[in-house]
């Protein structure tokens, strides 16, 4: 019997997750995606296939929807090698007016996607956690996988329980995980056919700040100038998302190499494994720096505002990705200048359209 090649993606159609899509299958693996679409395409499925030569298995449906996700895997179960899971509510603010929401999307859908995976005996997953993890208030930068954790917000806790969740299914039910906590992912494929497209405003620096340079939006508001740093405005990591993509592969590939097939050709897993891994690039920009590079680029001036500060955020959240290069033999190769200068182009380029 050989390797199963088939991995479910959940939110397959969203941003990061499309972008994984890709990566898998260029590397001759059939791909399965279930996705909501509360804040995605469905025609993203073209957009991979224009890429990869391959369209993808797709499932609408919600993960809180347990019988409907149910019905995916006993069609599949037996073909499934891993699930890589990105399905969750991501903005902090929205989190923090309805905390409710994000506990049922992110933490009950979690919980059904890994009693489904135990009933079909499908016990290997890739996690897309967050750096917001991080006690971040109290920490120097870089963050190392072992430092303290603390979240500000609800988003982040929610992070934070599915962690604990997973290291529980390694414990007492013999899975094998690996969580990737990052920051701000940006840009796009190379081809120029998938990009960061949601349905509402952009939550994202990047977009956003595009957006207000093709006058899309009328300006940007920066949320707070007074933090402890250089130009008083936050630090963080800005990352390619196909550096973020195959970080997952990378990691899809650790885990996979860990499998053995005993004397009746069954594959298992000597041992679970839980492995947590920053995936960052080493080096931050501040909310100003990325204004200056977007005006730069565009050459124009970039309208903004400076308004209060939010409570959730901090000044820096760096980490260190040392673990992710010796564990998984990952480590980022693109620059943010390449990114904002590549997107400019793109985002002008008439025939696009």
């Amino acid at each position: 019997m050989g390797q199963k090649k088939k991995i479910l993606i959940t939110w397959g159609l969203w941003y990061i997750g499309s972008h994984t899509a890709t990566v898998f299958i260029e590397n001759w693996y059939d791909v399965i995606i279930v996705d909501n679409l509360s804040n995605s395409h469905e025609s993203a499925l073209e957009w991979i296939k224009a890429i990869s030569w391959k369209t993808p298995k797709f499932y609408e449906l919600d993960l809180r929807n347990y019988s409907d996700l149910d019905a995916v895997f006993e069609k599949h179960a037996s073909d499934i090698a891993l699930v890589i899971h990105f399905a969750a509510k991501k903005a902090v603010w929205e989190s923090c007016q309805d905390p409710f929401l994000y506990y049922d999307h992110n933490i009950l859908g979690t919980i059904n996607l890994l009693k489904v995976m135990n009933k079909h005996h499908i016990n290997q997953i890739i996690f897309s956690s967050s750096a917001t993890v991080y006690d971040a208030e109290n920490l120097l930068p870089p963050f190392s996988e072992t430092d303290k954790t603390k979240t500000t917000n609800p988003y982040g806790t929610t992070k934070l329980v599915i962690e604990n969740l997973l290291r529980d299914m390694v414990m007492q039910k013999w899975f094998s995980a690996v969580a990737l906590r990052y920051f701000n992912p940006i840009w796009a494929h190379p081809s120029h056919i998938l990009w960061e497209n949601p349905k509402w405003v952009p939550t994202n620096l990047l977009p956003f700040l595009l957006k207000v340079a093709k006058w899309e939006i009328e300006k940007l508001s920066v949320f707070g100038d007074d933090y402890e740093t250089e130009d008083w405005t936050c630090i963080r990591d800005y990352i390619h998302v196909m550096d973020v993509a195959e970080a997952h592969y990378a990691a899809a590939k650790y885990l996979f190499d860990r499998i053995e097939i005993n004397e009746t050709s069954e594959m298992y897993t000597a041992d679970p494994v839980f492995e947590i891994c920053n995936i960052w690039t080493w080096y931050g920009k501040s909310v100003a720096e990325m204004i200056w590079i977007v005006e730069t680029i565009v050459d124009k001036e970039i309208p903004y505002e400076i308004v209060a500060r939010r409570p959730w955020d901090v000044a820096i959240s760096l980490a260190n990705p040392l673990k992710a290069k010796q564990l998984l033999n990952w480590e980022a190769t693109r620059t943010v200048v390449q990114w904002v200068e590549d997107a400019w182009l793109y985002l002008n380029n008439e025939k696009r359209k």
